[in-house]
């Protein structure tokens, strides 16, 4: 086991010397440390005239140029219901290459209010695909249009449902090896408590799980959306929660109680309403506790990374300063000084887009399964 020295960079090197601090000193695997080495050599310089955190996170939400560009690929996916539970269905989004079952397979899935027509999951799909992977773009529950399909609400301890269709639908009834799990923000959180939770014992047929902007600890997450920096979040989280859950009234009649819905401001005080009554959990703080991963991500064993941003406005950073979790030699730790929150917009390269997040997922996956780097000129 070799220790990777954050900033590791060829010494002449000006200009990585001066942006190469995105990883931090680590003992990683064998395998963990030729990804690190390459990673070091192409370090996140963020856009410059998107720099900021706030910038970072917004932009890359919402670049209307790069939504309508993959409107052309919506028509090359598979659309597939899984039933997770008696009753309960998801929507999978899937493109396959030709040979399914010789090609690794990415398992993608989205955050807090996203579908698999989220931005980022569009962008690595499309990415992934072109270096040989199959993609497969997870809806979580009453995502993508599916309220109908399920009578609860989605929230981040549904680690049953991303099990069910990695075991039952990829690895069994598909016959897939090789497959990768991706998360970010949210699912991020939940790909690395399912891999916590899994431990030494993870399936064969898992070959590495990487998240991006993961909420390990829900806790802090939920303070930090309170500030009022990021009340234009709140606002947009807290609103398209409440009308989710109209919708959901509408469907399955007093199921959810809505009067006094307006007065629900924060996170917190939707989960304390919501998600922790209707999930199991005995409260905001039960439902934040157990279904964190902080906990548990020193016990993971399959390769594993994880990419977060210290100026993220919405997933403060200490807790991926734990000691316990740095030392784990399976769980590779990138930690950029800037990106904002599943944002990672970068300056211009000369063999990738912007979208810098999106690349390193790719490659960290396409270097585990061994396949050969192929470029990307996206803009």
């Amino acid at each position: 086991m070799e220790t990777v020295r954050e900033g590791a960079r060829p010494a002449n090197s000006n200009t990585e010397a001066a942006a190469a601090d995105h990883i931090p000193t680590q003992a990683l695997n064998a395998r963990l440390t030729e990804v690190a080495r390459a990673f070091a050599r192409k370090p996140f310089t963020p856009h410059p005239l998107f720099a900021g955190p706030h910038a970072q996170t917004i932009v890359s939400s919402m670049h209307y140029p790069r939504r309508k560009s993959f409107r052309p690929d919506r028509t090359l996916f598979e659309s597939r219901l899984v039933e997770v539970e008696p009753g309960t269905s998801v929507l999978l989004r899937c493109r396959w290459q030709e040979n399914r079952r010789e090609a690794p397979t990415l398992l993608l899935l989205h955050g807090l209010e996203g579908s698999s027509d989220s931005l980022y999951v569009l962008g690595t799909a499309r990415k992934g695909f072109a270096a040989g992977f199959n993609v497969v773009a997870m809806n979580m529950r009453n995502c993508g249009g599916t309220e109908h399909l399920a009578a609860t609400l989605y929230h981040s301890g549904m680690t049953g449902d991303i099990r069910h269709v990695l075991l039952e639908e990829l690895a069994g009834r598909e016959g897939l090896t090789g497959i990768f799990v991706v998360g970010f923000s949210m699912s991020g959180n939940m790909v690395l408590r399912l891999a916590g939770e899994y431990g030494a014992d993870f399936p064969a047929a898992i070959a590495g799980v990487a998240a991006v902007s993961p909420s390990i600890d829900l806790d802090s997450c939920a303070a930090a959306l309170e500030l009022r920096a990021n009340a234009l979040y709140r606002w947009s989280f807290v609103g398209n929660l409440r009308e989710r859950v109209r919708r959901k009234s509408r469907l399955l009649p007093g199921a959810f109680e809505t009067q006094g819905l307006r007065r629900v401001r924060t996170i917190r005080e939707f989960d304390e309403r919501y998600t922790a009554p209707h999930g199991g959990y005995r409260d905001a703080n039960d439902y934040y506790a157990r279904t964190s991963s902080r906990a548990v991500i020193p016990d993971i064993r399959v390769p594993t990374l994880v990419i977060h941003a210290l100026d993220d406005p919405l997933i403060p950073a200490a807790p991926f300063l734990d000691r316990d979790i740095a030392e784990n030699p399976d769980v590779m730790l990138v930690l950029t000084r800037r990106g904002g929150h599943v944002g990672f917009l970068a300056d211009r390269s000369l063999h990738e887009d912007r979208h810098w997040a999106e690349n390193r997922v790719v490659e960290f996956c396409r270097m585990l399964s061994g396949r050969g780097e192929r470029r990307n000129d996206e803009r």
